[in-house]
């Protein structure tokens, strides 16, 4: 069994009692909304679950909802607690008038987690109910009509996965990191069911993001099984004509790793050729006229028309643009961005403190602010910037690619002004390319 290895699976008889241990999480105040659903009976949802949304401010009419959607386990579930509070996806979400819908399963640590990352378990309707009710809740009732795209870590990436075999008209994009929807049974593990591939998935631009460490070049240890399984779903909607890509991340295991410098960038692609203009409309048709393919497992891009190997079994990329950001992600996830970051705004001041707003870079985010006191730095915020899993990011970053929890405060108090004299402060954005704002 290949993609057994992602999950922690157990009889639905094994699972114990939930004692509390999602009840800290940002608070979900205007231009954010959430909701919560108790634990349902056996045929539907298991596990209550917390779905927190974003709305761009001042936006009048929502497009779409990008879904950012955990792994499996009870630390990934948390994590998703602080996924709509991620400032690089609410850049992408706000360029296309997107929500950001980050949900949060809360699945205890040894409980089956297939019964929430099969979208047929339940999660599937939840999902669609939270819309509805998110979109009463915060004057959008478009939620509940607006296509998706979706992106899924580890199980996350088999709901993500299993949500464009079941839904392929609602879904404009799928980013699958580490986890892909089962094509096989599996006699010994009665709860996960296989998939079959409907001809409408095959429109739906799909991506193949699994760590080199998870089969690929290392093929023993707990994810050896990624890649077989990835290989398996790619060979299977390449051969019909899906629109799939694999981008292996060259330096990772099952992590994240800097899979989003990729993901955003390839979901915008995605978004900008999909989403229609008038709410309610069918998403547009993907072009194909202008795709790029590369071998399996290849690190170099041709246009199609120039590809001479089968193009039925070539990772499938949207446009020149795209596959040469893919060129260097696969490579060494050292994706290329020339423009600087926005600027900050609002900055006040109380006393020797200051705050102030910025909005994410939507290539490279935000890695740090620079302080300056009467033209001169004085300080980084934060100081040192961390991520034990790629680029130095300001809100840090989970193993599911969320923000750390609390969140990282935008925030600085001078611990050394000059008695008596007035000073003039400067905030700066620097983005993780390096680039300063203007």
């Amino acid at each position: 069994m290949r993609t057994l290895t992602l999950f922690v699976l157990l009889s639905a008889a094994s699972l114990h009692a939930q004692t509390a241990p999602y009840d800290v999480f940002p608070p979900a105040d205007p231009p954010y909304y959430r909701v919560r659903y108790e634990a349902e009976k056996a045929g539907a949802l298991i596990f209550p679950v917390n779905y927190t949304i974003w709305l761009p401010p001042g936006v009048k009419e929502v497009r779409g909802v990008i879904v950012h959607q955990h792994g499996c386990g009870e630390g990934s579930c948390k994590s998703g607690l602080t996924g709509a509070f991620d400032l690089h996806w609410q850049a992408l979400a706000k360029k296309h008038a997107c929500a950001l819908l980050a949900p949060s399963y809360e699945q205890p640590e040894k409980a089956d987690c297939q019964m929430w990352c099969d979208p047929r378990n339940g999660s599937g309707a939840a999902f669609m109910k939270c819309l509805a009710d998110l979109g009463a809740k915060s004057g959008h009732p478009e939620l509940s009509k607006v296509p998706w795209a979706l992106w899924g870590h580890s199980g996350g990436g088999h709901w993500a996965g299993g949500m464009v075999l079941t839904h392929p008209d609602r879904v404009a994009a799928a980013w699958l990191r580490s986890g892909v929807p089962l094509l096989t049974e599996d006699a010994k593990r009665t709860t996960i069911k296989s998939h079959t591939i409907p001809d409408a998935a095959l429109s739906v631009p799909v991506m193949c993001n699994p760590g080199t460490k998870e089969g690929v070049t290392v093929k023993e240890g707990r994810f050896a099984g990624v890649w077989p399984a990835n290989e398996e779903f790619f060979t299977a909607m390449r051969a019909k004509g899906g629109l799939i890509g694999v981008a292996v991340d060259p330096l990772t295991a099952h992590e994240c790793g800097n899979q989003r410098y990729m993901a955003i960038a390839w979901l915008d692609a995605c978004l900008t050729a999909r989403l229609p203009e008038k709410v309610g409309d069918p998403l547009q048709t993907m072009s194909t006229d202008k795709a790029w393919l590369a071998p399996l497992l290849g690190t170099e891009a041709t246009a199609a028309a120039q590809f001479s190997g089968d193009a039925k079994k070539a990772v499938w990329l949207p446009n020149a643009e795209i596959a040469k950001l893919w060129q260097h992600y696969v490579k060494d996830t050292a994706v290329p961005d020339t423009t600087p970051p926005p600027a900050p705004t609002d900055l006040r001041t109380n006393g020797p403190t200051l705050t102030w707003a910025a909005e994410a870079d939507l290539e490279s985010g935000i890695a740090h602010f620079i302080i300056e006191r009467d033209g001169k730095p004085i300080a980084t915020v934060p100081e040192p910037p961390k991520n034990p899993f790629g680029r130095p990011i300001f809100q840090g970053l989970q193993y599911s690619d969320t923000p750390n929890n609390p969140l990282v405060p935008m925030t600085f108090t001078d611990t050394k002004p000059e008695a008596g004299k007035k000073h003039a402060y400067r905030v700066i954005s620097v983005n993780t390319a390096g680039l300063k704002s203007k």
